[in-house]
């Protein structure tokens, strides 16, 4: 027989789909209460999402073998992932689908609502899914159910209403691998000269709405075709002389534009950079007796520029801006000033202050951690596992965490050339103690405090909280300041201005979390961080292996677009003088603590 036209022939099954079926498994097992195993698929699902191959083409190559090698998979569990790829189903999963029959991944994105949860507003009111769940907390039917009252009927309802601010919306980490795919691709089709993502993908906007592709030919419709016809192409909206819109297989819209080499620049700077900047820029023209569009730069019918963004600018009187700054937020008039910051650049950190391990809800080794970040070019890791409270994340006590110290300068003595640092990531209880005592907290080298509990207090409540928090001694960082998940749960009520000025009175660093759905602080707290003075760190928040890449991916992107500099950030500096700007510089070595100069710290910037 011979092959199935293209038309026919089944897609591959993508790492993303891979990685929600695993997590629908995980959820769909825990609301049937089976223990252990909804750990090991949710385990599995963040080791697909890391990886930055198709899991396909490792099956193709290596079969159920080769999927079983990758970290947190093992042989039941890949056989399923390989007859998911095999055929597209998962005969394990369809089964728990028919059997209860309900969108558990789109429920328990509603913040406050778990598996269980759901199980029961299935039993009890038939609700399937968020839409149903909207209609029975506004006809008021949820809160005659057990555990959940007419609190918990607000509660869903607020979570409803931050989902649907996020519709059709992904992260940035979601939606950067597939558009780098599809950028790489465009790179390699016949007849293109130049190829580049552009939109707010560039920007690194925190969401993405659509993607925009920006490519340089001679042949627009040869290349526009071969965009149409590609793989993860579900529908074609339109295919005019310079732009092709398309649906993606993954539920995102993706626009292609096509110009001249002539024209590259000035169509990377339009479609770019957000309205309100280009809006501005058509400004600046204008009161040059200029017109500026996605073709160029022009006095009259003479085009001044337009082959390269540098060019366009420069022709403007400004200075090249970068990407992420494009939000009309002060940079045009810092660029025409020569005063735009020199930004902290991918590649610059050189340690990361806030990863887990298998001692609590990581799913590596303290080993196997810092192997991985050492190949990805880092000198020295802290291990903050979590703490008593967290019982979930079976969290260290007091005992736990030296013994987990005393097996890291175990680890150190062996060791060239990298460095892993003793830590802890502390709750912040409700009254703004910790949850572990301070004798232990001295003799570790870094200490991060968070909330994870009670963020419905009230604004004055949680700032008082942090704040003391910031005040303890021993606290030498504030990790995902705001405890935001984007989508799912909104950011703490917080006095962000008071925390900030605390943070420089008591010498406490402030984390941007480069985790996807975290990137807290976000970017606007970062600008105002700097501002102030504040110090800042750049972590993965790594729970595997995979997520060390994303302190330097997503965390320094966060960063730039808050306008920060090398020398804001203290894991940026080798490990010494990363420790000499912590509180008591690194604990469990005995030093006094010792306040320190936002000067001092900006003399080390290039070291």
């Amino acid at each position: 027989m011979g092959r199935a036209p293209a038309s026919r022939r089944r897609r591959p099954v993508s790492n993303t789909e891979v990685a929600h079926a695993l997590r629908e498994m995980s959820l769909f097992l825990e609301m049937d209460e089976v223990p252990f195993k909804p750990r090991a698929y949710e385990k599995a699902a963040l080791a697909v999402d890391a990886l930055e191959r198709p899991l396909a083409e490792i099956d193709a190559e290596a079969g159920r073998e080769g999927i079983e090698r990758l970290p947190g998979v093992g042989k039941r569990l890949a056989e399923k992932i390989h007859e998911l790829l095999a055929t597209g189903r998962m005969a394990a999963l369809e089964r728990l689908r028919k059997r209860t029959p309900v969108d558990v991944l789109g429920l328990t994105a509603v913040e406050g609502l778990g598996p269980k949860g759901v199980h029961v507003l299935y039993e009890e009111l038939g609700i399937r899914d968020v839409r149903g769940l909207e209609k029975a907390c506004r006809e008021e039917r949820v809160r005659a159910l057990p555990h959940f009252g007419a609190k918990s009927e607000e509660k869903l309802l607020r979570g409803i209403g931050l989902l649907a601010g996020t519709a059709g919306r992904q992260l940035l980490g979601q939606v950067l691998p597939v558009a780098r795919d599809i950028e790489a691709r465009l790179r390699g089709f016949s007849g293109v000269k130049r190829a580049t993502l552009a939109g707010s993908v560039r920007r690194r906007k925190e969401t993405i709405g659509d993607l925009d592709f920006l490519v340089a030919t001679r042949d627009p419709d040869k290349v526009g075709r071969a965009f149409a016809r590609m793989s993860d192409v579900e529908h074609v909206y339109g295919h005019g002389e310079t732009k092709v819109m398309v649906r993606l297989t993954s539920g995102m819209d993706a626009d292609l534009r096509l110009v001249s080499e002539a024209s590259f620049g000035a169509a990377l700077c339009y479609f770019t950079g957000s309205k309100a900047h280009n809006v501005a820029l058509r400004r600046i023209a204008q009161t040059r007796g200029l017109k500026l569009n996605e073709y160029g730069l022009f006095r009259g019918s003479r085009k001044l520029a337009g082959r390269s963004e540098e060019e366009v600018y420069q022709a403007l009187g400004l200075d090249w801006i970068p990407p992420e700054l494009r939000e009309d937020a002060g940079e045009i008039e810092a660029a025409a000033k020569g005063r735009l910051p020199r930004l902290i650049d991918h590649g610059d950190l050189r340690g990361d202050l806030q990863i887990q391990t298998d001692w609590t809800d990581g799913s590596a080794s303290i080993d196997e951690m810092a192997d991985a970040a050492r190949k990805l070019g880092l000198e020295y890791i802290a291990i903050t596992d979590h703490t008593r409270d967290l019982a979930m994340a079976r969290g260290s006590d007091e005992k736990r965490l030296l013994e987990q110290a005393e097996a890291i300068r175990g680890l150190n003595r062996k060791l060239r050339g990298f460095r892993v640092l003793s830590g802890a990531e502390v709750n912040i209880r409700e009254d703004g103690s910790l949850d572990v005592a301070d004798e232990a907290l001295a003799q570790l080298e870094v200490v991060g405090a968070a909330v994870h509990s009670r963020f419905r207090q009230s604004r004055t409540q949680m700032t008082r909280r942090v704040i003391r928090a910031l005040e303890n001694p021993h606290v030498d960082i504030l990790f995902h300041p705001t405890a935001r998940s984007i989508g799912h749960r909104e950011p703490v009520d917080l006095d962000v201005d008071a925390v900030i000025a605390a943070a420089v009175r008591t010498g406490t660093v402030l984390e941007i979390d480069a985790m996807p759905d975290r990137l807290d602080l976000r970017d606007a707290y970062v600008r105002k961080a700097v501002e102030a003075g504040a110090l800042l760190a750049i972590d993965s928040d790594a729970h595997q292996p995979g997520h060390l890449a994303y302190a330097d991916e997503f965390g320094v992107a966060v960063a730039r677009r808050g306008w920060a500099r090398k020398a804001d950030v203290v894991n940026a500096l080798p490990v010494t003088k990363c420790l000499a700007r912590l509180k008591d510089g690194g604990g469990g070595r005995g030093r006094r603590r010792r306040r320190r100069s936002r000067a001092g710290m900006r003399g080390s910037e290039e070291t």
